[in-house]
């Protein structure tokens, strides 16, 4: 009889030795498993370290999105209303106030963006500070354009709007420039 349970002591010693080593192993790729999605979760969200950077950053993007406000408010809004689409009985006159309703709606939300980088930058946030009341206001605009309220003073007011936020861009050394978006950022917001 002194065999089996020689056997038995084996057995049970190999089974909890495989048991700890199953679980150190288990604990182990957990931890390189969460070591690797911080790392991969910090190499995302990329942070400038210095004020220089921000102020740069802050500058592009405010140009980026500023220039987008004025392609598609020149493109959609300010042309067809030198053109006179917008007149009653113009031809194509609903399909060009649906594209400018669209791209009212599209050119608030990105000066909305541009007042927001304005903010990272010293120089640009002291520049747009005087049209802040005048970019809010742009906000019942798109759906005055949609339903063909006002074009002729909606569509200068936007006009308006935009050449100040350019001219607040270059006088703070951020010179912006139109840039129509594609259909698809203009359905997309």
């Amino acid at each position: 009889m002194p065999v089996p349970i020689r056997r038995l002591f084996v057995a049970l010693t190999l089974c909890c030795a495989l048991l700890a080593g199953a679980t150190a192993c288990g604990s182990a790729t957990e931890d390189a498993t969460q070591n690797t999605a911080a790392v991969v979760a910090a190499a995302a969200t990329p942070s400038p370290s210095t004020t220089a950077e921000r102020q740069r950053l802050a500058k592009t993007r405010f140009v980026a999105n500023a220039g987008l406000a004025a392609g598609a408010t020149y493109q959609w809004i300010v042309k067809p209303w030198k053109a006179g689409k917008f007149k009653k009985g113009a031809s194509g006159r609903r399909f060009a106030l649906v594209k400018a309703g669209l791209a009212g709606a599209f050119a608030y939300n990105r000066l909305k963006a541009a007042k927001k980088n304005a903010q990272g930058d010293p120089t640009l946030s002291k520049a747009l500070a005087p049209l802040t009341a005048g970019i809010d206001s742009l906000k019942d605009l798109p759906s005055k354009l949609r339903k063909g309220d006002s074009t002729d003073a909606t569509a200068s007011s936007f006009d308006d709007i935009i050449n100040k936020v350019k001219d607040a861009g270059k006088s703070a050394g951020a010179e912006v420039s139109d840039k129509v978006p594609s259909a698809g950022q203009l359905a997309g917001g």
